[in-house]
């Protein structure tokens, strides 16, 4: 099938900078595209299709990540200013294997109801499973979402909290398969922890997650901060791993939002309107023209 431009002439991240060894050589998939890849015994990051007679591919180390691009990359990369802040730490939490849409993933990440059901003792708990109404906007000039003003009783909302706090949350989509979230710090509670989703596409219906901290902490181990991310995504994986279909509808029709589903349905008509198709659920027509 072809894929539109929107989606081939993306960034997409393929590893996380401390996941790679030196000299060696890896091999994955990008788009249903075989991919080798890896950094030479100087450091210097490169990748090839193997499925395109090992033309090389347009590649970029940013944010503590390895990039790539298929095709003609669109405009400039998004910023992400956390990471120029010297006193941050910087680390990569995993990459996880997903059957299931990189679309779905991103959107799992923006759901805050699931929270007190899924990660509770963590990020939520009962009888604390409302959520207060948010803001979600479009920037028009950076083409991105941006939901504001989210806040959620959570019991332990890092690994290095100390007792329970009313979290506030920015969620932030800047590419369709990229969001970046904005949390209070429990360390620093003036300024935001940021988590950053790098989706990986391997095909329509696989993806791998990166996840890479940017997070105003000096007493948790490295250990400790990618143990807890770890476990959060653990216990979304069988959740993400049971979605059916495994791509993602864009017809309000298809699953009822509610309000606390606001960001979900903003990203869902933020695709739709680009008039993305891969990784989405297409109901396959009948003769008479009804699904």
């Amino acid at each position: 099938m072809s894929i539109e431009s929107s989606i081939w002439n993306q960034w997409y991240p393929l590893a996380v900078v401390e996941d790679l060894v030196d000299g060696r050589i890896y091999r994955t998939s990008l788009l249903g595209h075989e991919i080798r890849f890896g950094r030479d015994a100087e450091g210097h990051f490169s990748a090839t299709r193997d499925d395109d007679g090992g033309s090389p591919c347009r590649t970029t180390t940013l944010y503590h990540t390895h990039w790539v691009c298929l095709g003609e990359p669109d405009g400039g990369f998004f910023q992400i200013a956390e990471f120029d802040e010297p006193d941050r730490r910087v680390l990569g939490a995993g990459s996880m294997k997903v059957h299931a849409s990189g679309l779905r993933v991103v959107e799992n990440f923006l759901d805050m109801a699931h929270f007190p059901y899924v990660h509770a003792g963590f990020l939520g708990a009962e009888p604390y499973t409302d959520i207060s109404t948010y803001r979600v906007e479009v920037d028009q000039e950076r083409d991105e979402i941006l939901a504001t003003d989210c806040r959620i009783f959570q019991p332990m909302a890092a690994a290095g909290s100390k007792q329970a706090i009313e979290a506030h949350y920015v969620y932030r989509v800047t590419r369709p398969f990229v969001a970046i979230l904005y949390k209070t710090s429990p360390e620093q509670p003036e300024r935001r922890d940021a988590i950053c989703l790098f989706v990986q596409p391997l095909d329509e219906q696989w993806c791998i997650a990166h996840v890479v901290l940017a997070y105003v902490d000096a007493t948790s181990s490295d250990r400790d901060l990618r143990l807890f991310q770890q476990t959060i995504f653990s216990q979304d994986l069988m959740i993400l791993s049971n979605h059916l279909p495994r791509t993602l509808p864009l017809d309000p029709k298809f699953e009822i939002p509610t309000r606390a589903d606001a960001m979900s349905s903003a990203y869902r008509r933020w695709l739709r309107d680009k008039g993305i198709r891969y990784g989405t659920y297409q109901p396959v027509q009948a003769a008479g023209g009804q699904p």
